[in-house]
């Protein structure tokens, strides 16, 4: 049934899910972080991702789902939002009562931070198994499946207790199943369906090269700017000539407020050899035309405009102020 969906959501945007989501895997999960600092003290965060895209977060005070688009709603009704609502409220509230009053029994101590990961996956065009893992304090600890918990190894003995305890309660498994293979797996088509508009927005990036003296005496940090672009994969480089720059470091890829993203590319060089260098920019809105920047042509460029304009103006000044004589002594 989901794969007819799939064909069904390919044909609504013309082929577009096959040209930009099937070559590459495409994933919708929901990410839980809850936080214990001691026994009176909790935190529950939650948010779900298209991808490296958020589409919803969680109001912990309402226990509200907040819809971080127009389109994050996908094709749920407002009735099945609300069932989603008070689940996940429920589920809060519950983990946090069960987790405090077992703490002492399974024999953990606090801070804690258990993180979780929920959610499905389209490959090559068919929603795959779902997928459930949990992290305890940043170690794999459990996971689903065949319907069942599992325990990780980096979890020891305390994963184990965990999941004899989980496996009893047959309403657990359920909902976990539910959420994983029915939820999500709607929701991602939902969402590619919904959102194809924002999803395939293309905005070609700005670049533009820059320099600082570096500690050492006699190098420079060349810098690559990269701003403006979506979808957030992107590939930039220096080069010389047709050799990538191995040394060449990336930071990281940083929003703007309008969605698009900026990133910085360095390389340390000695001053004498940055001659002949470029940073070569790819991005899918560029389509096969990648932007090549070379180091010291930006400075001959500008010098070139100001060498053209600056005469034009000046000659334009000057007509003005001989036409403004002539026309004075006409007068006179």
């Amino acid at each position: 049934m989901l794969f007819l969906e799939f064909l069904f959501l390919d044909v609504v945007l013309g082929g577009s899910i096959t040209e930009n989501v099937v070559q590459k895997n495409i994933s919708f999960y929901l990410m839980q972080i809850s936080s214990y600092a001691n026994q009176s003290w909790a935190q529950n965060r939650g948010s779900a991702w298209l991808d490296e895209l958020q589409t919803h977060g969680w109001d912990s005070e309402s226990g509200t789902i907040i819809f971080l688009h127009t389109w994050s709603r996908g094709n749920f009704s407002n009735e099945e939002l609300e069932d989603l609502q008070l689940l996940f409220r429920f589920y809060f509230s519950g983990l946090t009562v069960e987790f405090q009053n077992r703490a002492s029994e399974l024999q953990i101590n606090y801070p804690v931070d258990i993180q979780v990961r929920l959610g499905s996956e389209l490959h090559s065009g068919e929603i795959t198994k779902g997928f459930f893992h949990a992290a305890f304090n940043g170690l794999n600890f459990l996971s689903y499946q065949n319907k069942s918990w599992v325990p990780s190894p980096e979890g020891g003995m305390t994963a184990q207790k965990v999941c004899d305890l989980l496996n009893i309660y047959e309403g657990i498994k359920e909902t976990a199943y539910y959420l994983m293979n029915d939820v999500c797996p709607r929701l991602l088509l939902g969402l590619l369906d919904a959102g194809k508009m924002d999803l395939q927005r293309q905005v070609r990036p700005e670049v533009w090269l820059s320099s600082s003296p570096n500690l050492e005496p006699g190098r420079l940090l060349l810098a690559c700017h990269v701003s403006g672009f979506y979808p957030k994969p992107i590939w930039v480089m220096w080069m010389r000539g047709a050799q990538e720059q191995l040394e060449t470091k990336q930071g990281d890829i940083l929003p703007h407020a309008d969605g698009t993203w900026y990133l910085r590319v360095t390389l340390d060089v000695a001053a004498k050899e940055a001659a002949g260098l470029s940073c070569r920019v790819r991005h899918s809105s560029l389509r096969d035309q990648d932007i090549i920047l070379y180091w010291g042509h930006g400075l001959s460029v500008i010098l070139i405009i100001f060498a053209v304009i600056v005469p034009l103006v000046l000659l334009i000044v000057l007509v003005l102020l001989c036409k403004k004589r002539c026309t004075y002594q006409s007068i006179s």
